[in-house]
């Protein structure tokens, strides 16, 4: 039987901690995949299907070289969600995307964590241009993506997910300091 490891790079903020998934985040994560908030990301999923997920996004770091961290806030290691870039098969282009777990949202973590994504995704990857792709009725997350300086540009329909709002992040060269 060949094995194989895959590296996750660990990304610091002045709050935040985005690394590899631990099984320890598990309960966390299957709580919110099992809740009525994980109906913008294709949710509810019972344990199974929320391990599943899991397992997909390690998978994608094996696949893609890149994926969603788990974010954890420095000062009480408590884990915050999932935050990273995210571009599977059916996708329509590579994504910045976020999920917060209840007790995470409003303290400015996601866009802390998406702005530390969409730095790597730009300096350490070499893309030129991203997406993030919102449920239209995921009025939050549409907040945090005009906070990021992202500009409405149409509906993507997903074959599982239905209507999504295409998103897009600024290009590297017009970040501003309050959009990074």
């Amino acid at each position: 039987m060949s094995s194989f490891t895959v590296t996750i790079p660990r990304l610091t903020t002045d709050n935040l901690l985005m690394r590899e998934y631990r099984q320890d985040d598990f309960p966390a994560f299957a709580a919110f995949y099992n809740s009525e908030r994980s109906r913008f990301i294709g949710g509810p999923l019972t344990g199974e299907l929320a391990w599943r997920a899991l397992a997909t996004h390690l998978g994608h770091w094996a696949l893609r070289g890149y994926g969603f961290w788990a974010v954890e806030h420095r000062s009480t290691g408590q884990f915050c969600g999932h935050v990273g870039l995210w571009f599977p098969e059916g996708w329509m282009e590579p994504e910045v995307g976020w999920v917060l777990m209840h007790h995470a949202e409003g303290r400015g973590i996601a866009h802390e964590a998406a702005s530390a994504a969409r730095h790597y995704a730009y300096a350490t990857l070499g893309w030129k241009t991203a997406v993030s792709m919102i449920d239209p009725s995921n009025h939050r997350s549409i907040r945090l993506a005009e906070r990021l300086g992202c500009r409405y540009e149409g509906i993507f329909t997903h074959v599982r997910l239905g209507p999504m709002e295409i998103w897009r992040h600024p290009a590297p060269e017009h970040l501003t300091t309050t959009t990074r």
